[in-house]
């Protein structure tokens, strides 16, 4: 697999695009996962960026979005959603990405009004709509388990269960290591998301909350989790995902450090080609 990282890393700290993809090529990166907003961006943006990465033989692997009204109880909500993320999968096809790293959020008031099974069902059809408009553009979509309790992919179990009943070849799994790590699966466990998974995220935590850290700045041992997803036989890259740093004018550091680490463990496990 390749190493990657997400350029949000840098993008949350108010360095452009650009700069943000000539220091991610510089320390070594084989690919980079773009964190962006698909409504609005400009031609000349999405121009710059294409042209960045292709000088700096830098392939964009993946587009993250966070698109919780697909499964929003208001029928237009959905709609718009639907649009916004058609308009990613448009973007995506345009720089040559892969995937979108689709989140879809959590139920709404604890459960309670809305009946789940009607969010899960909006999911599912909206998903589903999203992989046949996906398989036009030849893009996947990559659903992120998020470890919370109310969200609606919050386990291996749930995700492979959303997999099946969606029923599309473009709609399939994202691992996040340190997210399975919070929702109590064992490297064993991954073994579920065999001809599911197709893209990796890393990243450490202390254990208990949501850390987006260098891997060593936590608990997690990533060896065995690494190894679980080496035996999936991914075709794809693993995107270290780093969010707030504790000095943001210390992040080019920061992103080094996720990098020689991350580099190491992949080495030790014989995961990076």
């Amino acid at each position: 697999m390749k190493l990657g990282i997400i350029n949000s890393a840098f993008h949350q700290v108010g360095i452009d695009t650009a700069t943000g993809l000539k220091h991610i090529s510089r320390i070594g990166f084989d690919t980079v996962d773009i964190f962006t907003e698909a409504l609005g961006l400009s031609p000349q943006e999405i121009r710059l960026v294409a042209r960045t990465a292709e000088n700096l033989d830098l392939p964009i692997i993946s587009l993250p979005v966070v698109a919780v009204g697909l499964i929003d109880f208001n029928e237009p909500v959905r709609e718009f959603h639907l649009d916004r993320c058609k308009k990613f999968i448009d973007l995506a096809r345009t720089w040559g990405a892969k995937n979108i790293l689709l989140v879809l959020g959590e139920y709404i008031w604890q459960r309670e009004v809305i009946p789940p099974a009607d969010q899960w069902r909006w999911g599912v059809e909206t998903c589903r709509r999203l992989g046949d408009y996906a398989d036009r553009k030849k893009v996947d979509i990559a659903l992120e388990l998020e470890p919370f309790r109310l969200s609606l992919l919050n386990s291996v179990d749930t995700m492979t269960r959303f997999i099946d009943e969606t029923d599309h070849a473009r709609v399939r799994a994202n691992i996040d290591i340190s997210h399975l790590v919070l929702s109590d699966t064992s490297p064993s466990g991954v073994k579920k998301l065999k001809g599911k998974a197709i893209h990796v995220h890393l990243s450490d935590c202390d254990g208990k909350v949501h850390g987006d850290l260098p891997p060593g700045r936590g608990v997690v041992k990533f060896a065995p989790y690494l190894q679980a997803v080496k035996e999936l036989g991914i075709d794809g890259a693993i995107s270290i995902e780093l969010e707030y740093a504790p000095d943001p004018a210390k992040i080019v550091e920061w992103v080094e450090e996720a990098y020689r680490e991350t580099a190491k463990l992949m080495e030790m496990v014989g995961l990076r080609n």
